[in-house]
């Protein structure tokens, strides 16, 4: 650890091992329950949660504890650090944001924790963005201000091939009412304030996967962006819709092609698809 502001997060930023690595960041992991065995989010596949849902096997999540985090803020503190940025996932969504800030209590250093209002890469991208600042020697209040900023800019869709995961995790907020159509239609969704929301209907899937390409497109514009394309046990769908934006976007650089862990696979279920759209 050489940055003097500390940047942690938690496991369901869809970070790689390199970038961790790469940026000295501390992630934390929340947990996994599946038919009664808890697992940290990382320690076994999503794709292990997916067969799990397939076979009705009991399948929940859990946030880390307020004393995981205190413990975290005490040994950035020991390694060094003089001060943490703590981005993590909707507090709409997990008590995690609420357990950082409990934790954060007991910090011997100064900790600000920022509710990222997403998840995935949209709360990755921010993550990366403040450990950049950090790493450039930025004070803990430009280092946050660097996650927010990027934070403000960023849009997540994603089709799910059915809504009854999120239901059952509590987590469909106001695509609730979706839950009452036809089966043929297929839902796609986004996040707005920090909650899942409906974003338009479709007939079929494959016409899904097409409008959401599209909205990512209208999305990004002539800008620069970062794009990152998240899914479930849906791997060659997801490289191809990838593969369609790389050749649509070509100010998107490379795109971030990841499968999402096994905490949001739990709530999403198989089949997910999503688009991260981060202008930079």
């Amino acid at each position: 650890m050489s940055a003097r502001v500390h940047v942690v997060t938690d496991s369901t930023a869809g970070l790689s091992t390199h970038e961790v690595l790469k940026h000295g960041l501390t992630v934390v992991p929340l947990q996994v329950v599946i038919g009664g065995t808890s697992y940290d989010d990382g320690a076994t596949s999503a794709d292990a949660v997916a067969e799990a849902l397939k076979t009705f096997t009991p399948v929940s999540t859990s946030r880390p504890a307020p004393q995981t985090f205190a413990d975290t803020y005490a040994a950035c503190a020991a390694a060094g650090a003089e001060s943490v940025v703590s981005i993590h996932l909707s507090g709409d969504m997990s008590g995690t944001f609420e357990a950082a800030m409990i934790g954060a209590k007991e910090s011997p250093i100064p900790v600000r924790v920022v509710d990222s209002r997403s998840l995935g890469m949209g709360l990755g991208f921010p993550v990366l963005a403040a450990a950049v600042a950090a790493a450039a020697g930025e004070d803990q209040a430009a280092v946050e201000a660097a996650a927010r900023s990027r934070m403000a800019t960023i849009s997540s869709y994603f089709y799910v091939d059915t809504l009854e995961y999120l239901r059952r995790g509590g987590r469909i907020g106001a695509a609730q009412a979706l839950l009452g159509t036809a089966l043929a239609v297929k839902p796609l969704l986004t996040i707005k304030g920090g909650r899942i929301v409906p974003l338009e209907k479709v007939r079929t899937s494959s016409r899904a996967i097409a409008r959401m390409a599209d909205i990512a497109v209208q999305r990004a514009g002539e800008e620069s962006v970062q794009i990152a394309v998240h899914h479930l046990a849906n791997l060659e769908k997801a490289q191809t819709l990838a593969d369609g934006l790389t050749d649509r976007l070509p100010l998107a650089g490379d795109i971030v092609l990841r499968e999402v862990g096994a905490v949001i696979g739990a709530h999403v279920g198989p089949g997910l698809l999503a688009v991260v759209v981060s202008p930079l």
